[in-house]
């Protein structure tokens, strides 16, 4: 039976894996439960902890052109019917205090996108729902910046906090992961995540919308793991290339358990 505590304690197991994963927008029902359906399938088979993450909104677009999403209510709908079909938590990102409250009663863990990060009202009101919150790092912060940002969330009240390096800028329309920030980040006392999919995206890299190269993404993934990462976020889609959002750094989902399969071995062999 899905609980706050039973998943927190999953997220802080430190001999099992966990996984973040989903498309990046939710596009459509169907799309969601596809997707569900296989990375339960592979993490059940493979012994990783699987949550599954969609958002209901991207606020943050290149263009104004660009896709969002379905809007809150109709997002958090299908959110909910994926924790109930495939009994998994459930993980998306607010923007406003005003969403928080609304995305606290369907999701298990709130997540602050990176660009927020530094949002004082935002961080305190996601803690102060006593949600797991996922706090994703600037890709303006150095790690030990980001020891800021998850101090001013435990002095909210947060306790259970996930912290998350996402890349960092590097120059125009680039970023570069530095995996010096996974034990950095560990220092902070909370489990740590590395998001392989958003740390090869070439921000605004294309012109209207961003760029990506996700065939650095699993090694990358590889490497954090290797570095002590606690978990993965992972963005995938059956065809990246047709997604709506973020699909160039996006992993086809066809290939996640290949993936998978190499990051289980690489985290045993750091026990």
């Amino acid at each position: 039976m899905l609980n706050d505590a039973a998943t927190w304690k999953s997220l802080t197991s430190a001999r099992r894996l966990f996984l973040i994963a989903g498309p990046c927008v939710i596009e459509s029902e169907a799309l969601c439960f596809k997707v569900a359906d296989k990375l339960q399938k592979i993490c059940a088979r493979h012994q990783l902890f699987f949550v599954f993450k969609a958002s209901f909104d991207k606020a943050n677009r290149t263009s104004a052109s660009s896709f969002r999403g379905p809007g809150l209510e109709a997002g958090l709908e299908v959110l909910q019917k994926v924790r109930e079909r495939f009994q998994v938590p459930v993980l998306t990102d607010v923007h406003t205090e005003a969403q928080v409250e609304r995305a606290a009663q369907i999701v298990d863990i709130l997540q602050i996108p990176a660009f927020l990060c530094r949002q004082t009202d935002l961080i305190q009101a996601a803690v102060n729902t006593g949600k797991i919150v996922n706090l994703k790092k600037g890709q303006f912060l150095s790690p030990r910046e980001m020891g800021q940002v998850a101090e001013k969330a435990h002095q909210a009240g947060g306790r259970r906090l996930l912290l998350t390096e996402r890349g960092t800028t590097f120059g125009y329309n680039n970023l570069v992961a530095d995996m010096r920030s996974i034990p950095i980040l560990r220092s902070c006392g909370f489990p740590v995540v590395f998001d392989a999919t958003h740390s090869v995206q070439l921000p605004g890299g294309s012109g209207n919308k961003s760029g990506g190269q996700r065939e650095f993404a699993p090694l990358l993934a590889q490497c954090a793991v290797a570095a002590g990462a606690n978990g993965l976020f992972v963005e995938t889609h059956p065809t990246p290339d047709q997604a709506l959002s973020d699909g160039p750094n996006m992993i086809p989902l066809a290939e996640m358990e290949a993936v998978l399969k190499r990051l289980v071995k690489i985290h045993a062999a750091t026990l």
